[in-house]
């Protein structure tokens, strides 16, 4: 097992050298690292960040926001949170969090400290989350990444971050500040984040062999070069499609096509009983299992318009793809559910089937 420790709390470039690592490093090896970011909220592939924080709190206070690869919910770092990476050959086609979620069951183990995997992507101690975790797959391989509340600052956890209401409630919480802990209020009295960290990667490695690897100037180039092209930018972070547009579906001359589906025939349905203007569609659902999922849309001429599906979620596939096969549908129940199932939303957004998601978009 290769391990690299980064030696930045800078955000966008501890993201880039796990990117870097993954798609440009030797493919055959096994890696873990360990990373720390200083005053940031990291926001799931999937979520709309303005949905997701307090922008004027975050702002008035330097807390950066970066968008990560993978999917799953936001989450806060600052110097008393300890982040680690596997990145390995996947095993299986599912998200398989307890592989990776061990090492950390076992560090903690060590310590006298009782652990558990929880719900979809948690670690829990006394039911308290002390961990969020996070992958992302492709072409055979997975980045497994985790983040280790260990002596963070939970009040400006609490303030900056803004979770899905439906979330605490189905969890049966007051706030976030009641679901979440520091282990360094369980650990023996006397142990650091140093001492934690040290047994963490022993534990990682099991019976492989660690092999420390320091980048050299051309690599730690390259994860710079990722970091200026992606992760420095609002466009990354910030960006999102619209949920609306002010063009109508139509042709390339901008005509509008009464009653025409996505294949160009004619829909009576979609003219009969859809006359209205447009306006904006906004609904959001919590599925035990799957997580929190957002549906915005224009209903134009009785179309999807603009479709976008945020939350935190994971999937196999890219959302914006689904989103681009709803575009221009006409809005009855039997056409969404047509394109639904011909697309397979569980390959896009895991734990939802056809019906929750045509509930979701039509209500």
């Amino acid at each position: 097992m290769i391990y690299i420790e980064s030696d930045s709390f800078d955000p966008g470039y501890n993201l880039a050298l796990e990117e870097y690592i993954f798609e440009e490093m030797d493919w055959s090896q096994t890696y873990f690292m360990l990373w720390q970011n200083d005053r940031t909220i990291v926001i799931g592939r999937n979520q709309d960040a303005e949905a997701e924080i307090d922008r004027k709190y975050v702002e008035a206070r330097g807390i950066r926001v970066v968008r990560r690869l993978s999917g799953g919910g936001a989450v806060y770092h600052d110097l008393g949170n300890l982040n680690f990476t596997f990145i390995t050959d996947r095993e299986g086609e599912g998200i398989d969090f307890r592989r990776f979620c061990e090492p950390v069951v076992r560090t903690l183990a060590s310590f006298g400290v009782e652990a558990q995997i929880s719900g979809r992507n948690d670690l829990t101690v006394d039911g308290r989350k002390v961990s969020g975790n996070s992958q992302y797959a492709r072409n055979g391989r997975v980045m497994h990444h985790g983040c280790i509340l260990f002596d963070t600052d939970l009040g400006v956890l609490t303030a900056a971050l803004r979770p899905d209401p439906d979330k605490i409630r189905t969890k049966g919480i007051r706030s976030v500040s009641a679901r979440v802990a520091n282990l360094s209020e369980y650990m023996p009295a006397g142990t650091t984040l140093e001492d934690f960290k040290a047994r963490l990667l022993e534990y990682a490695a099991q019976s492989m062999t660690v092999e420390r690897c320091e980048l050299t100037h051309v690599q730690r180039e390259r994860v710079i070069a990722i970091k200026q092209t992606r992760y420095d930018l609002d466009e990354w972070n910030y960006g999102r499609k619209s949920c609306h547009t002010s063009q109508p579906y139509g042709d390339a001359d901008g005509q509008e096509i009464p009653g025409a589906d996505t294949d160009g025939q004619e829909n009576p349905a979609c003219n009969a009983r859809w006359q209205e203007n447009a306006h904006a569609i906004r609904r959001s659902v919590y599925i035990t299992g799957c997580g929190s999922v957002r549906a915005e849309y224009s209903l134009i001429g009785g179309r999807l318009i603009g479709v976008t599906l945020t939350g935190d979620f994971f999937g196999a596939e890219n959302v914006s793809e689904l989103c681009g096969m709803l575009e221009g549908v006409c809005a009855d129940r039997d056409s969404v559910r047509r394109i639904l199932s011909q697309a397979g939303p569980e390959r896009y957004i895991t734990g939802i089937s056809v019906d929750q998601l045509a509930e979701l978009l039509l209500g």
